[in-house]
């Protein structure tokens, strides 16, 4: 990061003015981005600079950055409203800047940090808005010794793992499978991961944050107070400001760890042994993660379908350790030797990621590798263990969509069980069972408008009432970071926020976010379609 300072003094220092006139050729100015243009000229010391790292319709590049973590179907499409100006800042002084002359002239404010925006919300809006980019800002510094990390807002999962992996094996951080989630959206949406079970969420292991607050103020933990720290850690950071950098605390790995991957069919026992695991896997050692996959498949080349489960798992421990006891607990689950393996914790994030244990970790840090999704996703949480006829209910709902479905079990348990649903934002904690994440795919289509695009909408939101019975009630919980806006997004009421808040956040906790924002954005400049609401009416009297 001192690097960043140290070239920003030495751009002050070779710093020059000119007119509007060669401004505006520097720029490519379009007619509606003209007077954040100026206001930029006007408040910048290095013109020829900041010219690099601002971007508008007309400019050649301003596509292929828009485009580069944009959904390469849902939203990639001419008629998706798109920003003003995008800003692609290397400094916190240039976003200072751009945030002044957004607020100055109007412009709504979005933020992208990473890739992995389900509904679109950080590069997309229905009015003119300036996309703040932090592309450019994602310097990572590891202190092995003090077992910490300092990451800036742009930074990805991939760039911290791969970071951590070529200093150490016996550290790491306990966070999300896929390289391409921004470590910013991650940790403000809490965050969870492989490690969740022994350590928390991301969000639990943040020890500091750097932040720009509306006013353009730059503040840490101690200077901000408790209140916004706990907001910053699962309340959507995105509602409250800017996150400029997080320290973050790294924790103990085994230089070797275990993996496994057991698949199923229902043909082979598949609905007994996923009924197990929803009471064996939440009570067991908290060094083991099991996430359970679901797909419907054609039966070899006939056109009979089956449900195939493939149950993956990954133990912080040795081979010879975990085989006892699995066999004593979930036999049925017959995890042999065979299917194991011992590798470094680094493989661990290829394997869940969808790369192989044997492909180099500098993949991780390679964004062009990272493959482009394009889905729609939604959430829900299970604390009462399914019955089986009801695991058949959900099996036969899956085997009417085409194949283009994937649902995610991921255990929870263990540490989580220790955490007040308070103690951050965040509240899905003691008593959950495991998260079930579910999602249909796009990538085989041209858009998310063609008659089977269309088909598998309607079958996943369709899915929500086969589910319903069978996850929790009061509220119906979701996590933030799989945002949906099919939950609802109106605000103008908290009545009518809270039929979606409550399910993010709980209703004191929501109430608290409500109250915070109230303080840190009075004017509500930060907003988006389910950005925490600012009330005409004190919160207190409503």
């Amino acid at each position: 990061m001192n690097n960043y300072r140290s070239v920003f003094l030495l751009v002050l220092a070779l710093s020059f003015c000119v007119s509007f006139g060669a401004l505006s050729s520097i720029f490519d100015v379009t007619s509606t981005s003209e007077d954040f243009i100026t206001c930029l000229q006007s408040n910048s010391n290095n013109v020829s600079t900041i010219s690099q790292l601002v971007f508008t319709p007309v400019n050649t590049s301003y596509i292929p950055i828009w485009q580069a973590a944009a959904d390469p179907i849902r939203f990639n499409k001419s008629y998706i409203s798109k920003p003003s100006v995008i800003v692609t800042p290397t400094n916190e002084t240039q976003i200072q800047t751009a945030l002044l002359c957004a607020k100055k002239h109007g412009y709504e404010f979005r933020i992208r940090d990473g890739g992995h925006d389900f509904e679109g919300i950080s590069y997309t809006a229905n009015a003119p808005f300036v996309m703040l980019d932090l592309v450019n800002m994602r310097a990572i510094e590891i202190n092995v010794e003090n077992r910490t990390a300092l990451v800036q807002g742009g930074a990805l999962l991939g760039e911290l793992y791969y970071t951590i992996s070529q200093l150490t094996d016996t550290l790491y951080f306990p966070a999300g499978i896929w390289a391409g989630v921004g470590v910013s959206g991650f940790l403000s949406g809490g965050g969870y991961g492989n490690l969740l079970r022994k350590y928390g969420l991301g969000a639990d292991n943040v020890l500091d944050v750097r932040f720009m607050d509306v006013n353009g103020n730059i503040l840490d933990r101690k200077s901000m107070g408790e209140d916004l720290f706990w907001a910053l850690r699962g309340g959507g950071a995105s509602s409250f400001g800017i996150v400029l950098s997080w320290k973050l605390r790294l924790v103990p790995v085994p230089e070797k760890v275990t993996l496994f991957t057991v698949n199923v069919t229902l043909e082979q026992g598949a609905t007994d042994i996923f009924h197990k695991y929803q009471y064996v896997l939440p009570k067991f050692d908290r060094d083991l993660i099991i996430r359970v996959q679901i797909n419907s498949e054609n039966i070899g080349n006939t056109t009979k379908k089956t449900v195939r489960l493939l149950f993956d798992g990954l133990y912080q421990g040795n081979i010879d350790t975990l085989l006892p006891l699995l066999n004593q607990s979930f036999p049925e689950l017959n995890v042999t030797r065979e299917v194991c393996k011992e590798v470094r914790m680094v493989q661990t994030t290829l394997q869940f990621g969808g790369f192989t244990t044997s492909t180099p970790p500098e993949v991780l840090a390679n964004r062009s590798a990272i493959p482009r999704l394009s889905y729609k996703g939604k959430s829900d949480y299970v604390r009462t263990p399914i019955p089986k006829s009801g695991l058949r209910k959900i099996w036969r709902k899956i085997l009417q969509n085409d194949k283009s479905e994937t649902l995610f079990m991921y255990t929870f348990g263990g540490k989580m069980e220790e955490y007040s649903e308070t103690a951050i934002p965040y509240p899905h904690r003691a008593g959950v069972l495991y998260q079930v994440f579910r999602r249909v795919d796009f990538i085989d289509q041209p858009s998310d408008k063609t008659a089977i695009s269309r088909r598998r909408l309607a079958w996943i939101r369709s899915f929500d009432k086969t589910l319903e019975p069978y996850v929790s009630k009061n509220p119906r919980e979701a996590y933030l970071n799989y945002i949906d806006l099919d939950l609802g997004v109106g605000s103008a009421t908290f009545e009518e926020a809270s039929v979606w808040g409550d399910r993010y956040w709980k209703r004191e906790n929501f109430k608290k976010l409500i109250r915070i924002k109230a303080k840190v954005d009075p004017k509500n400049f930060f907003r988006h379609p389910q950005s925490i609401p600012v009330f005409s009416t004190p919160f207190s009297d409503m």
